[in-house]
């Protein structure tokens, strides 16, 4: 089975690409830009494993090519940062929807037998009790999150009017190891191995569900082997945790002083919590099975090491 993966030299993309290459019934096909998030070092390791390919997804050329023989695809290349969607929303509307939209039409061209879009929990915006549903409306509050439910309405939209083999999964907040130190745990982690400032936005009261890439990953197979098509599922960690209480933690396991947290102006539209309800994909067969402690050291021990600290 020859399987697509664009954006797999990212943090996610990445492992889903080491994840399936220990099934020797997949062969692998990674589309990658190679941004600043993409990294051929996170795939150093199976590199022998698979077929790499460097390509834009706003290149139809080159998605049409890499994807012609491809028996499934799955989509995680997208500008992900919600502070640079902030401030140049544009490049976020021409890679997550643009892109997206050329992937579409090459599985309408091609014998694709799945196409599974990789979404986000903040498509749904902020909920205060109780946690999302697939059948929740779709409110974002970023031009990032914008971005990705307009592109997840498209993705359903050429499953209606086009009848596309198409599946859609939305986490929670990823962590662990090949996360471009730019999102909370990774940053924290490596400016505090170097005894810099934390910034942490407002007081740290924001509330996320974590989830470990690994759980991730395998959630997206299943859903990819035994989701419905045209279908939602959400893949949650069930670790509700604030900021600060992620800081905390991540000080204590570093052996570092909580004089490092800076708190600074809070960022315009920051959604307060988010939360999903996984048990769709549950009945499926998929749950965790790291506990987030132990995930978190695995990560933690991963930075230290890459770091050399």
């Amino acid at each position: 089975m020859q399987i697509m993966i664009t954006g797999g030299a990212g943090f996610i993309g990445s492992n889903f690409v080491h994840h399936l290459s220990q099934n020797e019934d997949y062969d692998i096909v990674v589309l990658d830009k190679l941004t600043y998030a993409g990294d051929m070092e996170n795939l150093k390791e199976v590199r022998d494993k698979i077929k790499f390919v460097k390509g834009d997804l706003t290149d139809e050329e080159a998605v049409s090519r890499t994807m012609k023989d491809c028996d499934m695809v799955v989509n995680f290349a997208a500008e992900t940062h919600v502070d640079v969607s902030i401030e140049d929303p544009g490049i976020f509307l021409k890679s997550n929807v643009m892109g997206t939209y050329n992937l579409l039409e090459c599985v309408r061209k091609y014998d694709v037998e799945r196409y599974l879009q990789i979404s986000t929990d903040e498509v749904y915006g902020s909920i205060e009790e109780g946690s999302f549903t697939e059948e929740s409306n779709l409110d974002p509050s970023s031009p990032y999150s914008a971005s990705k439910a307009a592109s997840d309405l498209l993705v359903s939209a050429y499953f209606k009017t086009y009848k596309n083999p198409v599946l859609i999964t939305r986490s929670s907040n990823n962590f662990g190891p090949r996360q471009y130190p730019e999102k909370l745990i990774p940053l924290f982690i490596t400016y505090a191995l170097q005894d810099k400032s934390l910034p942490l936005y407002g007081h740290g009261d924001n509330i996320r569900d974590w989830i470990y890439v690994m759980d991730n990953c395998k959630g997206i197979e299943t859903a990819l082997l035994k989701g419905k098509l045209g279908e939602v599922y959400n893949i949650g960690g069930g670790n509700e945790k604030t900021n600060l209480e992620i800081t905390h933690l991540l000080l204590k396991l570093l052996d570092k002083p909580k004089t490092l947290i800076k708190n600074v102006d809070d960022r315009p539209g920051h959604d307060l919590r988010y939360s999903l309800d996984s048990s769709k994909i549950m009945k499926l067969g998929w749950k965790p099975e790291f506990t987030f402690e132990e995930a978190m050291k695995i990560t933690v021990n991963w930075y230290k090491e890459r770091f050399k600290c």
